[in-house]
């Protein structure tokens, strides 16, 4: 039987004003037909490049990718639209892209039923039995401006499985969900795949993704660097030699053996050892931050009996009720708790952009609910940073002029874009224009921006969701140490336990 997917040394460049830039060099992988395969890597790695091939979105720029026996290279426009329609579901990491404001969730799981004329009752019967898979059901007739970013990924997943395609291609499809309600996605993947032998390609920052693969592979730089089978004995992964010997090894290796820059390797036997050599002893980026007004142990902002719903009061949903917190200057305050119970309104009631029905907030000695919309956004260019889920940069600008705007429209000093992006990884792209980074890149260029700032209180929702374990755990020991040296509070909306960890603080909503 011939596989599903079959590419062969593909290459993806893509040529910018700032210059080329790689994201797949070389990569050769073949998928089963019927396989769920999950595919890890660090930020940047190729990841979305690969899936976006898969979907013809992208052509490769060289290599032959063959898919449900498909040359994609020689399909025109037209063609590629047809294979997409017919035979490919796509979630995007960018999930709000597909949810069309004005439509319920029932709706726009069947959108592309009605486009394709299936009737009313099979195309609302379909979406009612997907909304019930990812535990949905009773938010079908909500708008996505009524459901939680993580409610919203779910609605966008069961819209781009509303057609069984036979191949499946979701690009983190629970960045954004609580680890029970992630679990009820993957079991929905794993259940259509079963049920209707539909192939998956599914890519995630999550190791508890690999738990629904019949496979998992790495890719680092562009190439597959390591394959682990299901079935295989504990622990039985197998790096993977490509073309001319290159292999990667895993950071985990690398970090232990205390090798960076240089490495040196000889023959020991059949045995292969690697070791350190010639370190150059660089040592991570720091960044310099003007200290803020309130002192370690002083309240930068507090709740008080706040109430805020949504919707009429009889058809509504109530999302606080007397909710009291304290966020305390040079303290990491992780808020937590499922996906709906409230995590990124909060952080847009401090950020005063939106407002409580009850109650008092006050953020850097002033009551917002009092204030009018010129005074809040005095108050936020003054004092609040806020990155949310969607990084919201300005996409023809690169990851520094990006930067660089943020520093003039606060009139705060500027000359410190490069240093900030340094210390959130991403020096070496700091010119690469922010529509050619990865999701997860152009995350870090937006907790850059907030920095540059120099907020009194930075509020992140999510600053991980999209990032691989090692860039997390950076941010997360990046956004202690800056509330240490300059007294912010900092509060993020997280899932994370890499977050949660290194956090001062824990506010646990229901």
């Amino acid at each position: 039987m011939s596989p599903a997917i079959d590419a062969r040394d593909v290459f993806r460049v893509h040529s910018t004003p700032e210059g080329d830039a790689a994201a797949l060099q070389g990569l050769t992988l073949t998928v089963g037909e019927g396989e769920i395969l999950t595919v890890l890597g660090p930020s940047g790695a190729g990841k979305t490049s690969f899936l976006r091939i898969l979907a013809g979105l992208d052509r490769p720029s060289a290599g032959t990718v063959r898919v449900l026996g498909r040359d994609l290279r020689t399909l025109g426009g037209r063609g590629r639209a047809r294979y997409r329609a017919e035979e490919v579901g796509y979630l995007d990491q960018h999930y709000a892209r597909a949810l069309a404001p004005e439509l319920r969730a029932r709706e726009l799981v069947g959108l592309k039923l009605r486009a394709e004329g299936v009737a009313e009752a099979e195309r609302e019967s379909r979406a009612q039995q997907l909304l019930e898979q990812v535990g949905l059901a009773a938010k079908a007739t909500a708008f996505p401006g009524q459901l939680s970013g993580g409610e919203q990924q779910r609605v966008a997943l069961c819209a781009a499985l509303a057609h069984r395609p036979r191949l499946l291609l979701a690009d983190e499809p629970t960045g954004e969900l609580d680890e029970g309600n992630a679990r009820l996605v993957y079991a929905a993947i794993a259940e259509l795949a079963a049920a209707e032998r539909c192939t998956v390609v599914l890519v995630s920052h999550d190791v508890a993704a690999t738990e629904i693969a019949d496979r998992f592979v790495h890719i680092r730089d562009g190439r597959v660097s390591e394959e682990t089978v299901r079935g295989r004995a504990a622990g039985e992964s197998a790096i993977v030699v490509a073309r001319g010997g290159w292999l990667r090894l895993p950071q985990e290796f690398l970090d232990r053996a205390g090798i960076r820059s240089r490495a040196a390797a000889e023959l020991e036997g059949d045995r292969i050892v690697v070791v350190s050599a010639g370190e150059d002893g660089s040592a991570p980026a720091e960044v310099e931050q003007a200290t803020v007004s309130a002192g370690p142990g002083e309240s930068v902002a507090r709740l008080e009996g706040v109430e805020k719903a949504y919707g009429s009061s009889q058809s509504g949903a109530r999302v606080f009720s007397g909710l009291a917190a304290s966020f305390e200057a040079a303290r990491v305050t992780a808020v937590t708790g499922p996906s709906g119970s409230g995590k990124t309104t909060l952080l847009h009631l401090l950020a005063g952009l939106e407002l409580p029905e009850a109650g008092r907030i006050d953020v850097c000695g002033s009551a917002v609910e009092q204030l009018d919309r010129a005074g809040r956004a005095e108050l936020r260019r003054k004092h609040v940073a806020l990155v949310g889920q969607q990084p919201g940069l300005v996409p023809f600008l690169s990851a520094r002029e990006n930067v660089e705007l943020a520093e003039e429209i606060r009139a705060v000093p500027q000359g410190r874009s490069r240093e900030l992006l340094a210390a959130v990884g991403l020096a070496e792209r700091s010119e690469q224009r922010v529509s050619r980074l990865s999701a997860g890149e152009q995350v870090r260029v937006a907790v850059a921006r907030a920095l540059a700032a120099q907020p009194e209180l930075l509020l992140v929702d999510e600053p991980t969701a999209r990032l691989d374990q090692a860039n997390a755990l950076a941010l997360a020991a990046l956004l202690s140490r800056l509330a240490r040296e300059t007294g912010a509070a900092v509060v993020c909306a997280t899932h994370d336990p890499v977050l949660i960890e290194q956090a001062d603080a824990e506010l646990a909503l229901a």
